[in-house]
């Protein structure tokens, strides 16, 4: 054999070979040392030391395992730039192709296709492709999208044990979801979209114990959706749209986390699905749902888009859908919704597209629907609605299609098409039993409501009323400026910085720009940047061997933490080592907030408070509002959510229009450098499931404390303290005077004119945040309730007072 054949040989050895390959190699160019000659020999030599794996690079197997998976892919063009000569780990990342290493071993790998590629050649195998795959035992993530695979999904990918996502949609598998995946206990995402799987939803899924994202969509899925999918307690996205389910929805309320739900275009129904009221998106459009849409979905206070269209809805259109706190996109087109809406009725504020047409409903469009301003989408055609723009039945229709979806017995419905005089004197009676109906429920709630009056209700709804209250008060309090919690008003885009950026920032990290040292270990340090705003600079110094890959995750997640009432981060940098490249120093720009803490601008023992005088009662409960606001982001306005903030007076900030902002919320990038502390009363040093269970409560715990010192004007830091504070305010609340004591108590700068109600239900929902058990202290979202009634009865009370000699007061900033 020639000096080129030989080379042939060598090659094709050590492509497919792996680190067998090198065995065979190096015993070939034994043999040819000893029968070739001396110039020969020098050569293999050569070469054999070529051969060498360096042990700084990347495991040879693993390098062959990639040339050999781009072999079984038939050679796709995005893969054209690996050979055998590339450090592939060393390849600058493409949207196409992604390959992380970490410690010699590849632990991320992502290929991506065309979306319109056809199936690979008859000769493709796919069990010979995850048989290669399974040779990267620390993968982690595994992303084969819009590839050509077709097959059954193999087994062996249980071989994978380290897998955290698995994305393989937008290929041609087929059969059923192999039960194999459920030994991969670390998996947190399971995408299989725009495949050929058939079979039923598997019931095995419950046995993945951190899943957290499941989509199947647009396969070819049957059956009915199995019970045991509400065991899946971490899961917080589920997407099962475009496949032939059928039946009920199985009951999901146990899933607290869940998000976002969409079923879109399947066979399921007749029943409303019962879900938890933290939803963000739920899409449940052209299904078989029927019936009328149950009141609850009123309470789903987080829910922006909402979209049932293309079912078989009857009964009245729910209003109080147009005011959800957070409702951006409402679709009920298509259903036999009925009723009449009226030009003055309510919108919310962040409300952005409406479709209501195809249904029953009468009367005229909401102004706030059609108001300009908003450049909202809005569709109201094939009602009986009052309008000339689009297009509209008469009233008669839509009377007569109500009362045929259900209305009258089947035996009246024809009689009224064969009667008039009988339709309208059978329309008369209905409407007159209506009337009575109502009467009747109307009395028998009075006599509840006085009843109870004297009765605690959790949200004290009877007690308000029972003080002349008005009904409409009671309901704007429910949505006092809700709409803009998630909205980061005025928080310049996300960033990466350099560090030099930094460096002229700070003037080189000067001593006159350190501000001292976080709560995290952390430097911080105040900066101007190029536009001439000032930004503070937290600088956490880390251990040799970070990769930043390790940290991408984690500043993903502090990007999308932009909310009016955080300090909001404006971007990061990354400092690394010369010698390994890893990363020496992490830093995170944040927003400057000019006002000094809420502690200053309430308590006169610490600092003098803004613009040389304390917050005012009303300014105090605006203040209260917007950490409530921040509080609930964080809980639920993210995924996954952030909690035990280590939440207190003196990381709340003013800004110059007194919007409190949170400043010291648990960023991700500081998770491996804290301990978890648990703040008093949190009965929490059980297990950790009892941790995970009440870290919401946390926080309630500790905003207990911050309204204590809004209350009290004073400085709490002792847990003695807080309890005899406590008791003082449940004593006071108790008494049944004027209000003599309370005003023993509270801050002594609160005139004698202020509002006594709005001050008690501030009291009330503080006592019962600092409940020693977690399970007792109120969600978030009914302390955002209780604050801002108070503020509502605040302001009601002030509006109606007409003899009161203090001076006016200054409107809260809400």
């Amino acid at each position: 054999m020639g000096s080129g054949g030989l080379f042939d040989e060598i090659w094709r050895t050590s492509i497919f070979g792996g680190e067998r390959g090198y065995l065979v190699i190096v015993a070939t160019i034994a043999v040819k040392m000893i029968s070739g000659s001396c110039s020969s020999r020098l050569i293999v030599l050569v070469i054999i030391f070529i051969l060498i794996p360096n042990s700084s690079q990347l495991q040879s197997s693993q390098a062959w395992t990639l040339l050999r998976i781009r072999r079984l892919l038939n050679y796709p063009s995005v893969l054209s730039n690996w050979n055998s000569y590339t450090n592939i780990c060393d390849l600058e990342q493409n949207p196409s192709v992604t390959v992380v290493c970490y410690e010699e071993s590849i632990t991320q790998l992502h290929i991506i296709g065309n979306e319109s590629s056809s199936p690979l050649p008859a000769s493709f195998s796919i069990k010979s492709l995850f048989t290669t795959i399974a040779r990267l035992p620390n993968l982690k993530v595994l992303s084969l999208r819009s590839l050509g695979l077709w097959g059954h999904l193999p087994g062996k990918i249980s071989h994978l044990s380290a897998l955290e996502i698995v994305n393989m949609s937008s290929n041609f598998l087929y059969g059923v979801i192999p039960q194999q995946i459920s030994s991969l206990e670390n998996l947190q995402t399971l995408v299989l979209d725009h495949n050929m799987f058939s079979g039923q939803v598997p019931d095995w899924l419950s046995s993945l114990p951190l899943l957290t994202f499941l989509s199947l969509e647009n396969n070819n899925l049957t059956g009915r959706l199995p019970d045991s999918l509400s065991k899946l307690k971490t899961l917080r996205m589920l997407v099962l749209s475009s496949n032939r389910l059928s039946g009920n929805v199985p009951d999901l309320r146990p899933l607290t986390n869940l998000q976002e739900l969409h079923l879109e275009d399947n066979r399921l129904g007749p029943q409303f699905p019962r879900l938890g009221n933290r939803l963000v998106s739920l899409t449940l459009q052209k299904n078989r749902f029927t019936g009328s849409l149950p009141s609850e979905v009123a309470s789903y206070f987080l829910l922006q888009r909402l979209d049932i269209s293309s079912n078989r809805f009857v009964g009245p259109f729910l209003p109080s859908l147009l005011i959800l706190p957070c409702i951006q996109h409402l679709n009920i087109s298509g259903n036999r919704f009925t009723g009449m809406l009226y030009e003055n009725m309510s919108c919310s504020e962040g409300l952005e597209s409406a479709d209501l047409s195809a249904n029953l409903l009468t009367g005229n469009i909401p102004g706030c629907l059609i108001s300009n301003h908003d450049n909202k989408v809005v569709l109201y055609s094939d009602n009986c609605l009052v309008t000339k723009i689009q297009s509209q039945h008469p009233y008669a229709y839509c009377q007569n299609q109500a009362l045929a979806v259900g209305i009258l017995p089947h035996e009246q419905k024809k009689t009224s098409a064969s009667n008039p005089i009988y339709l309208t004197g059978l329309i008369g009676g209905i409407i007159l039993s209506v009337i009575v109906v109502c009467l009747v429920i109307f009395f028998t709630i009075r006599r509840v409501n006085a009843k109870r009056a004297t009765e605690r209700s959790p949200r004290r709804l009877i007690e308000h009323a029972s003080y002349g209250y008005s009904s409409k008060l009671l309901a704007d309090a429910r949505y006092i400026s809700v709409t803009k919690k998630l909205g980061a008003l005025g928080v310049p885009a996300y960033r990466s910085f350099s560090l030099e950026e930094l460096e002229a920032a700070t003037n080189n990290f000067a001593t006159s720009a350190f501000m001292g040292e976080g709560s995290h270990g952390h430097e911080l340090y105040k900066g101007s940047l190029k536009d001439g705003s000032l930004a503070v600079i937290r600088c956490l110094k880390l251990h040799r061997g970070h990769n930043s890959q390790n940290y991408n995750r984690h500043i993903e997640i502090i990007s999308k933490l932009r909310h009016r009432h955080l300090v909001c981060a404006l971007g990061h940098c990354f400092d690394y080592y010369t010698d390994d490249s890893s990363i020496s120093r992490v830093f995170l720009i944040f927003e400057y907030v000019p006002n000094g803490t809420l502690r200053s601008s309430i308590s006169a023992e610490s600092a003098e408070g803004v613009a040389g005088q304390k917050l005012n009662w009303p300014q105090r409960i605006a203040a209260a509002i917007g950490v409530a606001r921040g509080i609930q982001f964080l809980h639920a306005g993210i995924i996954p959510g952030l909690f035990a903030n280590n939440l207190k007076t003196t990381n709340i900030l003013l800004d110059q229009n007194l919007v409190t902002k949170i400043s010291s919320y648990n960023l991700p990038v500081f998770f491996e450098n804290v301990k978890n502390e648990v703040a008093p009363g949190s009965s929490l040093d059980g297990s950790n499931d009892e941790r995970t269970k009440h870290l919401d409560k946390v926080d309630i715990y500790d905003f207990g404390i911050i309204l204590l010192e809004i209350i009290s004007g004073r400085v709490i830091t002792s847990q003695h303290e807080i309890e005899t504070v406590k008791d003082e305010l449940q004593a006071s609340i108790t008494t049944e005077d004027d209000g003599a004591p309370r005003r023993s108590i509270v801050d002594p700068v609160f005139p004698r004119a202020t509002c006594d109600e709005s001050l008690k239900t501030v009291i009330d929902i503080c006592i019962r945040c600092l409940s020693m058990d977690p399970m007792e202290r109120p969600s978030i979202e009914d302390v955002l309730w209780n604050l801002q009634f108070a503020s509502q009865v605040h302001d009601g009370w002030k509006q109606s007072s007409t003899s009161s000699d203090e001076p006016p007061l200054n409107e809260p900033h809400l």
